[in-house]
């Protein structure tokens, strides 16, 4: 690990005053410098000789600071999001392309098993049910990975676990359409809804937890907006996620229970019950007076 850019960076901005928009900056030149850094030191610099080469073509980094908007009303929105916008890498390009493509080919694929295969077959109804839900899980994963104009990327935990829970509610719509082929196979409604609920509650876990990773210029405008609450209290956030974990595991209960009791058209209303309880949940964990505020 090369030192020298870090202690350099930090003479660079020494007598700077570290204000968030600066913060930002400091952050962002780190990460252009250590680019810069490796790639000097393959083409053959030592690590301190590539260090100083890199501080030496950045320059003040108070004329740098000078360009930043003093206020985003001075310069308005749209200007600020084109002179700070990032283009999409290529090979991300490529693989949402690819990967769009292969999930509208499985689309296409269950179309053409529904009309023309007779009886309908729930085997390649699901097998191509999981290559969409795959894919578009992917997809989502990728996408989050990417740093856009207004925000930084999301840690790869993160990002690969609204992947996982995008693909788990997919596979399990498509589950639940192979099982509408073959009503007598009761296990894929019951993998189905497991897939379902377990996809819900990570959505969940992951809403609730997740952090306001804005850059500056967008934090100027959110700013202005309450706190979240389940950022300035990580215990309402702590119990949010339990309570939504046991509300879906007795939703699931319930689903199981109607599946081989009433029958299996009852599930969707248990599903979509659970469904509402968890939003006056949310609804009530956010926006319920805190303990300091009530006399």
């Amino acid at each position: 690990m090369n030192t020298d850019i870090h202690r350099l960076l930090d003479e660079a901005f020494a007598g700077i005053e570290m204000t968030p928009a600066a913060q930002d900056l400091k952050e962002e030149i780190r990460a252009n410098l250590t680019a810069q850094v490796d790639d000097l030191v393959a083409a053959g610099a030592s690590p301190a000789e590539a260090a100083r080469r890199a501080i030496a073509d950045l320059g003040d980094v108070r004329a740098l600071l000078d360009d930043e908007p003093a206020s985003a009303s001075a310069q308005g929105w749209e200007a600020l999001t084109a002179r700070n916008r990032v283009r999409p890498k290529p090979g991300f390009v490529v693989r949402t392309v690819v990967l769009s493509l292969l999930a509208a080919g499985a689309l296409v694929g269950i179309l053409l098993v529904l009309l023309l295969v007779h009886p309908a077959a729930p085997a390649a109804v699901a097998a191509l049910g999981a290559v969409v839900a795959i894919a578009l899980g992917i997809v989502t994963a990728d996408a989050l990975l990417q740093e856009t104009t207004t925000n930084h990327p999301l840690p790869a935990g993160r990002a690969i676990g609204f992947g996982v829970a995008t693909a788990g509610t997919l596979l399990a719509l498509g589950l639940g359409g192979a099982f509408a082929l073959a009503p007598d196979q009761l296990w894929l409604v019951i993998l189905a809804a497991v897939l379902l609920v377990a996809a819900i509650a990570l959505f969940s876990y992951l809403g609730a937890t997740q952090t306001n990773r804005h850059k500056a210029w967008v934090r100027g405008a959110a700013g202005q907006m309450p706190p979240n609450r389940f950022e300035t209290e990580p215990e309402t956030a702590a119990r949010f996620g339990i309570y939504t974990a046991v509300l879906w595991f007795v939703t699931l209960a319930v689903i199981i229970v109607l599946v081989f009791t009433a029958g299996w058209w009852w599930a969707p209303v248990a599903f979509v019950a659970g469904l509402a309880a968890m939003m006056l949940l949310l609804a009530r964990m956010l926006y319920a007076p805190r303990s300091g505020d009530r006399r």
